[in-house]
């Protein structure tokens, strides 16, 4: 574990602030494995806190699929005239992973802000500049938590150790939204921020200047609500989730089921971490893979349905030393309509090399077996290979 280093100032005394929950500040690649943090004590129960860290990633991609700074879920395949998979080989430098968080608190109220630079913008002929993006941004009071950040329907502490930006994001519960939460013990419930994906509506942001009736969403009028119940001891920690969501749009109204299951198994100094989603949970999982709402291929008017998926992700982390660890991870989603298969495999080696400073190696695959997909009708299967060098420094 990185030490946590915590420098503060004040004209009365100098005091550290617990941090948040590990996995709001912590992020998914290598600073999952620790996190400095610096507060500053203004005095009068006003403390700041700030963190974060800077990453370097070099990645090679060869194969079917196109180069991307870390794999999602989709299927960026190109094609020639004859419908065959061109080729890619290509190798990208970039930053943008690294990011700034920043807490402020006053007795039992505080507010979490954390950005980093996929934001969009730039390109790489100049300047390479990035937007900054805001990815959580939340106020907490006792056992209250509104604002945007993880999904209460998400596993966070199952994420595998990852240069991958996100690791198996294909078999993943992966998403950010603004939410109303209220925690006790174990025990969470949410109402989070209602979407269809896959009705034609790409989400037309509400406060836009200029907005037209077309435009604006005319339905989702129910928020999804999310329940989950945590477990936790000496030999780990297992949860169980719950998702409910109303899908009235596109001539459909139903109501959505999902649920997850998942688990970190303390195996000495090791560990194992599963995870498990069933049902309908669209937009939740396996981000950019599939939708909400698709047509279904077999029916001769192609009737609009609430797509079914299971996904997994199995991890195992390996401690050599104190300062050297691996992890091996396998994450795949499969859904019913579509016949969409997609998997994500990787194997790394990271260690700490100074102090809050770690560089690692990954070596993965990522993989499209789809029943139609862009190679033609009757399928095809697509993958590339890739290996990636990171640097990161948490501060």
């Amino acid at each position: 574990m990185l030490k946590r280093t915590v420098r503060s100032h004040s004209q009365k005394s100098t005091r550290h602030l617990a941090s948040l929950t590990c996995a709001y500040v912590l992020g998914i690649g290598l600073a999952s494995h620790g996190m400095a943090e610096y507060s500053v004590d203004l005095g009068d129960g006003n403390v700041i806190t700030f963190g974060g860290y800077a990453k370097v990633d070099i990645r090679f991609v060869n194969g079917d699929i196109g180069y991307q700074d870390y794999w999602i879920a989709n299927a960026p395949i190109a094609t020639d005239a004859d419908g065959n998979a061109v080729d890619t080989s290509h190798t990208g430098f970039n930053v943008r992973e690294s990011r700034f968080n920043i807490k402020y608190a006053h007795g039992d109220v505080s507010a979490f802000l954390e950005m980093d630079f996929y934001g969009g913008g730039g390109n790489e002929v100049v300047s390479n500049s990035s937007n900054p993006r805001m990815r959580h941004y939340f106020i907490n009071y006792k056992n209250w938590l509104v604002g945007q950040t993880w999904s209460t329907f998400m596993p966070l502490s199952v994420l595998p150790e990852s240069l991958d930006f996100g690791g198996p994001h294909v078999g993943e519960v992966f998403i950010r939204q603004t939410q109303l939460r209220y925690t006790v013990g174990g025990f969470q419930i949410a109402i989070e921020n209602p979407e269809t994906n896959g009705d034609g509506d790409v989400g037309s942001p509400s406060s836009a200047v200029g907005l037209t009736a077309d435009q604006a969403d005319p339905d989702e009028d129910t928020p999804d609500l999310v329940l989950r119940y945590n477990f936790s001891g000496d030999w780990g920690d297992f949860s169980i989730g719950a998702l409910l969501r109303k899908v009235d749009q596109g001539g459909i109204d139903e109501t959505a089921v999902a649920a997850n299951i998942a688990s970190k198994i303390n195996i000495g100094r090791d560990d194992l971490r599963l995870q498990v989603t069933v049902g309908e949970p669209g937009r939740y999982t396996a981000a950019g893979m599939t939708p909400d709402v698709v047509d279904d291929p077999d029916t001769v008017d192609t009737e609009l349905e609430v797509e079914e998926s299971i996904s997994y992700v199995v991890a195992y982390r390996h401690m050599w030393t104190e300062t050297l660890r691996s992890s091996a991870y396998y994450g795949a989603t499969e859904t019913d309509v579509l016949g969409r298969d997609r998997a994500h495999w990787a194997v790394n080696i990271i260690g700490d090399i100074a102090p809050n400073l770690s560089a690692g190696f990954e070596l993965g695959n990522y993989s499209i077996e789809d029943d139609v997909s862009v190679l033609g009708p009757d399928g095809g299967d697509a993958d590339s290979d890739y290996a990636q060098v990171s640097f990161q420094f948490t501060f």
